[in-house]
């Protein structure tokens, strides 16, 4: 129903043509990117007291967290045919749309299962969004070293998000309330679905096949697999360091939570700094090799952070500094995993992105908190594990191509 609504705002984006500056197109893009997972870490400050504030149990409000993150991941296979089939605009106004109104919903209920059904609502627009953000980076820049950088740097953003997230979260409720958190996200989803109205034209090609003649091929391409496991070995290293990351260095290194939110920024600063060079050495090595040599930064971290484990004390300098070099491997990964996964599939871009991102989180959710839980998440071990195995079997699939 509410791309039906979106479908209001269609009538001039045939006539219109992509022709962004990187620049403009980040500015225009990256809302949809952050929001998603912004809506998740904004709230993890008040999910404590949202077991008064809604008289409920506490199972009650897991759910606000756990189908958050399934429908955000699931409905990417929906969305991501739906904008093959109609087209990456109405899917994206429509996702933000839902987005803006959920948001704006859950700030004046107090019923528990209204919320949980309006955190639903919430994913559904953000799957949507995320889908059509990403299919529309794949149709414009696929064969463009921009696309490279556009890439990385949206990884790079989401980076601080889990690091900045709670933070603005923890001062918003303190100082005027949880209903702010909510009030928060609508209002931005509401600003950034006012940008893209007038400039975000269409982007979908023409002569899209059936959802059903598009799965197949893409499910058989080894290419598609390999850069898809390059992508799941990228973002489920960084998963895991935040997961282990309070554990490790405010549990056992002592860290206040000041502190840690510092090291833990270094984290992301040290992929931003890499997204600076991302562009000139993807375009040298391309995509094989910018993979391989993601992968491979990500062994030698997971080498660093062994001896750390080994040899002294959990610190800044055993612990985090050794992410550095895992976070530069992330961004020489991430910037090439989609366009060498979907390189072959660009009339059929939403469905391949919509795999491409599931794949990616079922293999980050099972493969990566089964780390966390039976390698010691007071350790290093969870993200040498992940990283070293990720990463070889990544490797291993390159060869083979």
């Amino acid at each position: 129903m509410f791309l039906i609504c979106a479908d209001a705002f269609m009538s001039h984006s045939k006539t219109l043509s992509w022709n962004h500056s990187v620049p403009a197109a980040l500015l225009l893009m990256a809302p949809f990117d952050l929001l998603a997972s912004l809506a998740m870490d904004i709230y993890l400050p008040v999910v404590p007291a949202m077991t008064g504030i809604l008289n409920t149990t506490p199972d009650i409000i897991q759910l606000t967290l756990s189908l958050y993150m399934a429908v955000l991941g699931l409905g990417q296979l929906m969305f991501g045919p739906l904008s093959d089939r109609i087209g990456r605009r109405r899917v994206l106004l429509g996702g933000a749309l839902v987005f803006a109104a959920s948001s704006f919903l859950l700030a004046g209920t107090s019923e528990a299962a209204t919320f949980v059904g309006l955190r639903l609502l919430q994913a559904v627009g953000a799957s949507a969004a995320l889908v059509a953000t990403f299919a529309t980076v794949r149709d414009v820049y696929a064969e463009q070293p921009e696309g490279a950088v556009i890439y990385s740097l949206f990884s790079a953003m989401l980076a601080f998000v889990p690091a900045l997230g709670p933070i603005a979260g923890a001062l918003l409720a303190r100082h005027f309330g949880w209903r702010a958190l909510f009030l928060t996200l609508g209002i931005l989803a509401t600003a950034a679905m006012l940008q893209a109205l007038p400039r975000w034209p269409e982007t979908r090609p023409s002569g899209v096949p059936r959802q059903g003649m598009a799965l197949q091929p893409i499910l058989r391409s080894a290419a598609f697999w390999t850069y898809t496991l390059g992508f799941s070995a990228a973002m489920g290293s960084f998963f895991v360091f935040f997961s282990t990351a309070p554990r490790v260095l405010m549990g056992r290194a002592g860290f206040s939570a000041f502190g840690f939110s510092l090291a833990f920024a270094t984290a992301a600063l040290a992929m931003m700094v890499t997204t600076r060079f991302a562009k000139r050495f993807v375009a040298r090595w391309g995509l094989a090799g910018s993979l391989t040599r993601g992968m491979g930064l990500l062994l030698l971290g997971a080498g660093l952070l062994t001896a750390g484990q080994l040899l002294a004390a959990p610190s800044f300098w055993t612990f985090v500094v050794p992410m550095w070099v895992i976070a530069a491997g992330i961004v020489f990964a991430v910037s090439v995993t989609a366009n060498g996964a979907l390189q072959a599939f660009g009339a059929v871009a939403g469905t391949g992105v919509a795999l491409h991102f599931c794949v990616q989180s079922l293999i980050v959710g099972i493969l990566g908190t089964g780390m966390v839980v039976l390698l010691d998440g007071d350790t290093a071990w969870p993200l040498v594990g992940y990283a070293s195995l990720m990463a070889g079997v990544t490797l291993g699939c390159l060869r083979r191509l």
